[in-house]
């Protein structure tokens, strides 16, 4: 029996009063929440990533919401989603430079956070909250597609995703990807109704120091890690913090690095994080956009914002370093310069430990010869296409043409492919993996003649 022709059931059995209040109101619960497999409901729904899926936003005043964006206050709206109303929702705007500078140049197509129970105790099927991401400088639409399925194939705990057309009472608004939030039910779905604690380590300005972000050990007062407990997702207590502190602080030892650290799902999310060039990341010099997870006092790193991976971080800086060549072949054993290394310990310190660096090699290995080479990233690639271009290309509101999504989606899948290529060469010593070794002999280096990094969308874009 399907779960939806269930739900109906229970429904008209409630109606005809066979069973008793408390029983029905507990097996609609479940019906909403599980299924039979016990997957949660809206990952078979929603985030059934086999198809587009239709989310209409319906709101009274859709100019006044799109006038005071900025602000990112939540406004009251019903959402229906794949032809199921859903009332009392809230939704605001999210982002910071996106957001910033779509205004700026005049769009108003933004990324949109919804939260199912921002005004009452409702889910859709369990989930609390979910972003609509408006693929802002990604003319593929597929940055964070590719990212978090590569996350997802190595046994990382990722959001799911999946597009989205929206309208707005309905009429077009475009074509979006839908993106689980790492907050309660995601907390739910990966780690069971026991699971730990959820935060979003980040800076208030760039300009500080930021060790707490970077997950580097002070001291032991939790107040120098407000950048970490400020961002808790749920509520902590002392407790809960000192698990965390003294976490980084083995970790700043590189020793018993076990007792404080999942070494394998780290090693597991780095491999990914640097294959895709990341470079607004944990190990770029942002040091942020990511989850930290913990559970019994150990440390997961859980993946999240891949706009501007692929190498297009940079893009629409004054001035940006525009060489496909250098990230196509960029190392994966040094994949930042040495100042950032050493402030970066989840990364640096697993990495000195010989056991976890071979292992690392080893995943890169896997992912290369399972995701690559197999042929498996180019069907992939393919059915994407054809799933989302028919949307994309009657997509009203946006950020590139028709034509610039073809050559976008053909450009980062290039990008992919001669990574794959270059990191093969890595391992296997055919070309160098190290920024001091590159820098003196870049002789067996992928050729990227052929990839235009901009192409895959970038700032200049939004002032045509």
């Amino acid at each position: 029996m399907n779960r939806l022709h269930e739900k109906n059931t229970l429904q008209n059995l409630l109606l005809a009063g066979i069973f008793g209040s408390v029983l029905l109101l507990f097996l609609f619960a479940a019906v909403n929440t599980a299924d039979a497999s016990g997957e949660t409901g809206y990952a078979s729904r929603l985030f059934d990533a086999g198809s587009v899926h239709t989310v209409d936003i319906r709101m009274d005043d859709w100019q006044l919401f799109l006038d005071t964006a900025p602000e990112e206050e939540y406004s009251t709206c019903s959402l229906v989603i794949d032809g199921e109303t859903f009332d009392n929702v809230g939704i605001r705007a999210k982002g910071n430079n996106s957001l910033r500078l779509t205004e700026k140049y005049g769009h108003d197509r933004f990324s949109l956070k919804v939260e199912l129970d921002h005004y009452t105790d409702q889910t859709y099927y369990g989930l609390d909250k979910f972003s609509l991401d408006a693929s802002f400088q990604d003319n593929s639409y597929m940055k964070t597609w590719i990212a978090m399925d590569m996350m997802r194939y190595m046994e990382v705990p990722a959001p799911l995703c999946s597009y989205v057309w929206v309208t707005v009472n309905g009429e077009d608004w475009g074509l979006f990807l839908a993106v689980e939030e790492p907050e309660e039910a995601f907390a739910l779905r990966n780690f069971g109704e026991d699971h730990g604690q959820l935060y979003k380590p980040d800076y208030k300005s760039l300009n500080d120091e930021n060790a707490d972000v970077h997950l580097r050990y002070t001291d032991e007062d939790p107040s120098s890690y407000s950048n970490i407990f400020r961002n808790a997702k749920f509520s902590i207590t002392g407790a809960d913090r000192k698990r965390v502190i003294d976490a980084l602080r083995v970790l700043s030892t590189g020793e018993n690095l076990d007792t404080a650290v999942d070494v394998d799902e780290v090693l597991r999310y780095f491999t990914v994080q640097v294959f895709v060039v990341n470079m607004d990341s944990y190990l770029g010099r942002t040091g942020h956009n990511y989850f930290l997870y913990e559970e019994n006092g150990i440390l997961q790193i859980l993946p999240w914002d891949y706009n501007l991976a692929f190498a297009t971080y940079s893009l629409g800086m004054p001035d940006p370093i525009n060489d496909a060549e250098l990230y196509i072949n960029y190392p994966i054993n040094t994949p930042a310069g040495g100042e950032i290394m050493k402030k970066r310990p989840l990364y640096h310190n697993v990495m000195k430990n010989n056991t976890y660096y071979a292992q690392y090699h080893e995943y890169f290995d896997q992912l290369i010869a399972g995701y690559f080479e197999s042929g498996y990233f180019a069907e992939f690639m393919d059915q994407t296409r054809e799933m989302i271009s028919p949307c994309v290309e009657k997509d009203p509101t946006a950020f590139c043409t028709y034509e610039e999504y073809l050559l976008g989606a053909q450009t980062i899948e290039r990008f992919c492919l001669l990574r794959a290529k270059s990191v093969r060469g890595q391992l296997d010593g055919t070309i160098a993996s190290t920024i001091a070794a590159q820098a003196e002999n870049k002789s067996g280096f992928v050729d990227a003649a052929g990839v235009w990094l901009p192409d895959m969308g970038e700032i200049a874009d939004l002032k045509e």
